[in-house]
């Protein structure tokens, strides 16, 4: 049977309107006032309540403000001698599904019930079914996630069985970026885009020869030039997948530096992505610090003060002053591989 909440601080309208509800069928509740209402909904559930506006204490509408944010699948509908347009409208507005002026008839008070009850149904029904349309979406979304990152591993790990000096470099490198831009404030979704990115960055590696890639000492200019190919070779391989974030282009600029002396295409200051940027000072500590065909380590310390003496120079300063910071106060460290 379908619950009803009568709020009235008239005794007689209370009784009034309860009859006429259980000549309709419905069940009836009675309360004096806001206060004696708000305890009886804490512990039973109705599908509508019938609430004066003029009461000692809590108003109508304040009561219904609350009923409609703590329990938006009961209905309320206002039965009052308030005939004022302006406060009709303003119940309306919070929720109120109908606004009845006293003195009324039992037809009417039962037309109006099954019109509310009704719109009710409706409404949750429409709630529901966009709960359950919400559900499969993210359902449906951390699928294509759980693909999306199974396939840029499978891309990082094409590059790290050729270059076994870099093996865990890229997995490093977005991790640093992506702490760093978390620590900058950045939406979740941006810091994912970024953690992509440093997986990915040295994607374009996998056009150099091994021999380069593994040869010991320093290069020579020629194949030096080479190897700086590998970000724009990266960008072309990105650049025909539709990623969610700007992968590509990340990739492409990783190495540029803010006053113009990077490569590929020598940008400078605001023409560099603040993602490449960021992974640009993160791949800079990671490659420093680890050991390479061409020398040994150099250590966290060492990179550290680069990024320290340079930051303004080649590097943002608000990235590189991020990195400083997770580095010494929160105690930022590379994972190693096992």
């Amino acid at each position: 049977m379908i619950n009803i909440l009568v709020v009235d601080d008239e005794e007689s309208v209370r009784y009034l309107l309860a009859r006429m509800l259980l000549m309709g069928g419905y069940k009836c509740t009675m309360a004096a006032d806001a206060a004696e209402a708000r305890k009886f909904i804490k512990d039973r559930n109705f599908e509508l309540i019938l609430c004066d506006i003029t009461m000692q204490g809590e108003s109508g509408i304040d009561f219904i403000r609350y009923v409609a944010a703590e329990y938006p699948d009961t209905a309320t509908m206002m039965v009052t001698a308030v005939d004022d347009p302006e406060i009709a409208e303003t119940a309306l507005e919070i929720g109120s599904y109908g606004y009845m002026i006293k003195p009324f008839n039992a037809n009417e008070i039962i037309i109006n019930v099954r019109n509310s009850l009704r719109r009710r149904e409706l409404e949750i029904a429409d709630r529901n079914c966009r709960r359950n349309l919400e559900k499969k979406v993210e359902e449906r979304t951390a699928e294509l996630q759980k693909i999306l990152e199974g396939t840029i591993y499978a891309l990082t790990m094409t590059v790290e069985y050729r270059d076994p000096y870099t093996a865990g470099h890229q997995q490093r490198v977005s991790d640093l970026a992506s702490a760093i831009a978390k620590e900058m404030g950045f939406s979740k979704d941006k810091i994912m885009g970024i953690r992509m990115a440093g997986m990915l960055h040295d994607i374009g590696k996998i056009a150099i020869p091994i021999e380069i890639l593994n040869k010991p000492g320093r290069l020579s200019k020629t194949k030096f030039e080479l190897i700086k190919k590998h970000s724009k070779v990266g960008y072309d391989i990105l650049n025909s997948i539709k990623f969610p974030w700007p992968l590509s282009q990340i990739v492409l600029q990783h190495h540029e530096r803010i006053n113009g002396s990077g490569y590929p295409d020598g940008l400078s200051g605001k023409e560099i992505l603040i993602e490449a940027k960021i992974l640009g000072v993160a791949d800079v500590v990671e490659a420093m610090a680890s050991r390479r065909p061409y020398r040994r380590a150099l250590g966290i310390d060492k990179a550290l003060e680069e990024i320290s003496i340079n930051k303004g120079k080649l590097y943002d300063i608000k990235s590189a002053n991020v990195c400083l910071k997770i580095f010494k106060d929160k105690e930022f460290e590379f994972k190693q591989d096992s």
